[in-house]
């Protein structure tokens, strides 16, 4: 992955809805198809960074830390919705002046781009979406099995989570949902950390797990979008993740029509930074399959 210190450097900042966010862009070739990148939680978009360099071959490149996470602010008194953060994409890609672009979103990330599809189905979005690959995450709320802290989090006492939260027990969970051969080394788990407690961020740890029940909320809606798709998709997962590993991609399959999936069976909740380049040879191999046309 690319140094935090040098990620730091090429960020860009704009405001949006009242509030200053952090994002990175790449565009190389306006000939090349666009790619939206959407990070999960409790992480940011430096999750890309070990793919960006070769994604940025073949695609001009967008991603942007949303609100709560990374570089971007994280206010302590609003409520957090995915609806909203779908909300800041949009923005984003009106910034840049993308008409059009291919998603490739991961966890958190994974129901924004629900969202995003949803007003993609109905016509509602200011952006056409090309094709959409998921990795990791709770696509269906029903198959998804959150972790102790996240259930902590969201009960009464949740409020506590930012002041519980150390370097060594975020080290303990984080770790719980990597494979066995892909753990993340302490490098990556310090600069993780490091963007977590950026703005005090540890003490909404607890608002952001709000998407959990905003799922179920949603649920007809997010699940809806993927069976009334029309545009390509794919799941690309880790199976040895706890929370939505094999037994997601084995109901992704049985649930959405036509379904293409790939299943990765050592690889744990963040393919992109525990195996890029299984991951990256999965991805062009999608677009290949769908013809996206590169200059």
């Amino acid at each position: 992955m690319k140094p935090l210190a040098a990620w730091r450097e090429d960020a860009q900042y704009f405001e949006a809805h009242g509030h200053r966010l952090a994002y990175w862009a790449f565009e190389e070739d306006a000939a090349k198809p666009w790619l939206l990148l959407i990070h999960g939680y409790p992480t940011s978009s430096w999750d890309w960074s070990a793919m960006w360099p070769t994604l940025s071959k073949k695609f001009n490149l967008a991603a942007l830390d949303m609100l709560g996470f990374g570089l971007s602010d994280k206010p302590g008194n609003i409520a957090y919705s995915l609806v909203d953060q779908a909300d800041l994409q949009e923005a984003l890609l009106e910034r840049l002046g993308v008409g059009d672009a291919h998603l490739l979103v991961h966890d958190y990330g994974n129901s924004v781009a629900q969202e995003l599809l949803a007003r993609h189905n109905e016509g509602s979005l200011s952006f056409s979406i090309n094709s959409l690959c998921f990795l990791n995450g709770g696509l269906f709320p029903e198959q998804h099995r959150p972790r102790p802290i996240q259930k902590f989090g969201l009960s009464p006492f949740g409020f506590l989570l930012g002041f519980l939260m150390t370097r060594a027990s975020f080290k303990k969970s984080f770790s719980e949902i990597f494979g066995a051969q892909t753990q993340p080394d302490d490098e990556e788990l310090d600069a993780h950390w490091s963007l977590i407690r950026e703005q005090s961020g540890q003490k909404i740890q607890h608002k952001l797990l709000q998407y959990i029940p905003e799922r179920s909320t949603k649920r007809e809606r997010w699940v809806g979008a993927l069976l009334e798709a029309r545009i390509p998709l794919r799941l690309i997962d880790g199976g040895a993740d706890p929370v939505s590993g094999k037994h997601l991609y084995d109901y992704y399959r049985e649930t959405v029509p036509n379904a293409d999936a790939v299943l990765f069976e050592d690889i744990g909740h963040y393919p992109q930074t525990e195996a890029p380049e299984r991951i990256i040879e999965a991805f062009f191999n999608f677009h290949l399959k769908i013809g996206t046309a590169f200059p």
